[in-house]
């Protein structure tokens, strides 16, 4: 099984870990399943976990109004990102946000109103030793553009070359892909297993209160990325997922396959592209589907 997720991988242009298995546990479908790799937008599963356990437990209010103003935003393709006024939205309306449309400035908010040292102290309560969050977005952000040759990230944001000599994108993405925050020795990291374990113990309701569970579950369902694990699956089954992404170089998912039967399976599925060339995201979002499917067929069979 190893050998073919590494072919599917491999035909699509990039490497990474993988790791599946019944919500129940049992055998596995694995490659390198405890190798380190960068989570990207994985990580906001925890981050909801902690917040939403938070408001579970009365440490917090999710009714608690949360301004994101406009002048002071963490960057992001889609959300609250691209909005021109202030935003203002509660806690827990903001964990939805982040959990279906991957939105960054209610990322950072909801990183802000815990901590990260909180959020790493529900990883470790659940044995995830292999996962660590080592800032907020914003942080991260602007870190990688210092250390590819930038004042912070807004002016990585705008550059285009404009005299001969000025670094390319080619050389561009090839810098950061060499940055604390695309090096899981360095920067936030988790594993295809921790992946997979956090899933088993938030759908059995052992991650936190039940109702803090039910809300991640309830939200990743909502997920609008249908393109990575769930295009593996025929409509019929359902997928509740939560994708992550970087520069272009990492693309990740983790999710819960729910066949007609009522058989359920957690997959995480970690790709890396070679920083050195442009990768085509489609053939690797398909590889994370197709890899998928066959995880889930092996051990359905």
């Amino acid at each position: 099984m190893t050998d073919e997720i590494a072919r599917i991988y491999s035909d699509a242009g990039c490497s990474g870990t993988f790791c599946a298995q019944s919500l129940e546990g049992g055998p596995s479908v694995e490659l390198d399943a405890d190798r380190p790799m960068t989570p990207a937008s994985v990580i906001k599963v925890p981050v909801a976990l902690t917040v939403l356990t938070e408001i579970a437990c009365g440490r917090l209010d999710g009714r608690t109004r949360v301004l994101l103003p406009a002048a002071r935003r963490t960057p992001g393709p889609v959300g609250v990102s691209l909005m021109d006024d202030d935003v203002e939205m509660s806690l827990r309306d903001l964990t939805s946000l982040m959990l279906t449309i991957s939105d960054n400035p209610s990322t950072d908010a909801l990183v802000g109103a815990v901590g990260v040292d909180a959020v790493n102290e529900v990883l470790a309560s659940l044995g995830l030793t292999g996962t660590l969050l080592s800032s907020d977005l914003m942080t991260m952000l602007d870190a990688m553009a210092v250390e590819a040759g930038f004042p912070d990230y807004s002016a990585l944001a705008v550059y285009e070359p404009s005299a001969p000599g000025d670094p390319d994108a080619d050389e561009i993405r090839r810098r950061l892909g060499s940055t604390a925050a695309l090096d899981p020795e360095r920067g936030s990291r988790t594993t295809a297993r921790d992946g997979v374990r956090l899933l088993q113990a938030i759908w059995q309701d052992e991650a936190g209160p039940v109702d803090a569970c039910a809300q991640v579950r309830g939200s990743m369902a909502q997920q609008l990325t249908r393109h990575r694990v769930a295009a593996g699956f025929p409509p019929g089954v359902l997928v509740a997922a939560k994708s992550g992404g970087l520069m272009g170089i990492v693309r990740n998912e983790v999710a819960v396959v729910r066949l007609a039967d009522g058989s359920s399976y957690a997959v995480a599925a970690f790709t890396r592209s070679d920083p050195g060339r442009r990768a085509d995201p489609r053939p690797i979002d398909a590889a994370i589907g197709a890899a998928a499917a066959h995880a889930v067929a092996v051990l359905h069979g």
